[in-house]
């Protein structure tokens, strides 16, 4: 059996080689490093596949989430609603602008957002809801964007763990996460569904005015050279980057299918365990493309069944194990323990096991025996 990693990245290297070998040459033997036509070329296509107006690529996916929010013109003090089950990064941008973050919780079954928790966390102050598609899940996106509408919000969709995920409407028809709100950001780190060799990102819009003014943003704040219209960065997308992304893009469906199975014999091995609650998948099986594979261990040895497969090479992680509102960076006296009871408990329960497009009937087996072995 070949050695299980968290994310086999060399294993999808290896069957697309020539391909991505073929991509960064061509940036090479041009030398245009910055902003070269591999980068266009991997915008026009993204924007194709989306179904978007416009994709901003910048140079990671923090960044496209604080650019994406300066574009808006939110203002100091301006609340902004978020999960506070979910990375820092989320949170971090909030800070970083003097946005005042609102953390709230998320629902049991999907890790996502709970639509009860952003309605109860609304004051005249807030501006924005930012729903994050977790683990490459589908966030309410139909109940948050009637919340936005009711009370006139923004929606910036924390898009970097979902990419190629589709969100099914109550009518049946669907859209691709991150097309659905006023803005979306997504990361390409090398181990996202979709990712490139170092890092980057991209901010997705269908509104024209914010996708110019974001332009400027990520450029210094030029759309003439010298001439500096707004307060910007420097965030771009190289071009070698984007030659990678350009050679993977054709695969994500075929990537993201991928996991999906992995995550069907994973959920066929823990079927029915008293102790095992594995992934909920809300819609279609479309909707949730499997960046993190997030059991819940509910007999309270999750640390002992983790170590238990350290102990037989199986690599897994706790994502996350403390949650923001606990942060010390990010503690508010406003903050109640009673209004985090899902957070608070999904924190000592959640192990997610390695999820990536190489893995194997043999090795999920290891992994899935493994794991039944310490629990039963």
């Amino acid at each position: 059996m070949k050695k299980i990693q968290m994310v086999d990245l060399k294993g999808q290297y290896d069957k697309i080689k020539d391909t991505v070998n073929n991509s960064i040459q061509e940036v090479l033997d041009n030398t245009a490093y910055i902003n070269g036509p591999q980068v266009h070329e991997f915008q026009k296509n993204l924007e194709e596949y989306l179904g978007v107006k416009h994709v901003i690529p910048c140079a990671n996916g923090t960044d496209a989430l604080q650019i994406a929010m300066m574009g808006l013109g939110l203002k100091p003090g301006d609340e902004v609603i978020t999960a506070d089950f979910t990375f820092a990064a989320t949170v971090e941008v909030i800070a970083l602008l003097q946005l005042t973050p609102v953390l709230v919780d998320v629902e049991p079954d999907t890790f996502n957002i709970s639509i009860e928790a952003i309605r109860n966390a609304i004051t005249p102050k807030t501006k924005a809801i930012v729903p994050v598609h977790l683990f490459g899940q589908a966030a309410n996106m139909e109940q948050i964007m009637a919340i936005a509408k009711e009370h006139n919000l923004y929606v910036i969709e924390d898009n970097a763990q979902a990419i190629g995920a589709n969100y099914k409407y109550s009518d049946g028809s669907k859209k691709k996460v991150g097309v659905i709100g006023d803005v979306a950001s997504t990361s390409f780190f090398p181990s996202k569904n979709l990712g490139c060799y170092g890092d980057g990102g991209a901010i997705f819009t269908n509104n024209d005015e914010l996708a110019h003014i974001i332009r400027g943003v990520v450029n210094h704040g030029m759309y003439v050279r010298y001439h500096h219209d707004v307060v910007g960065v420097n965030s771009r997308l190289d071009s070698v980057q984007a030659a990678v992304l350009n050679a993977k893009l054709p695969l994500l469906d075929s990537y993201n299918e991928a996991r999906q199975a992995a995550a069907e014999r994973y959920n066929a091995a823990f079927a029915g365990h008293a102790n095992i609650v594995t992934p909920v998948t809300k819609g279609d099986k479309d909707s949730h493309v499997f960046h993190q594979y997030t059991l819940r261990i509910l007999n309270g040895d999750r640390d002992g069944l983790m170590k238990h497969l350290q102990s037989k090479d199986i690599p897994c992680a706790i994502y996350y194990p403390i949650p923001l509102h606990k942060q010390k960076a990010y503690l508010d006296e406003r903050y109640n323990e009673a209004d985090f009871t899902v957070t608070n408990q999904l924190v000592n329960e959640v192990l997610s096991l390695p999820m990536h497009t190489e893995l194997d009937e043999e090795q999920i087996k290891f992994i899935t025996d493994s794991v039944l072995e310490y629990l039963t």
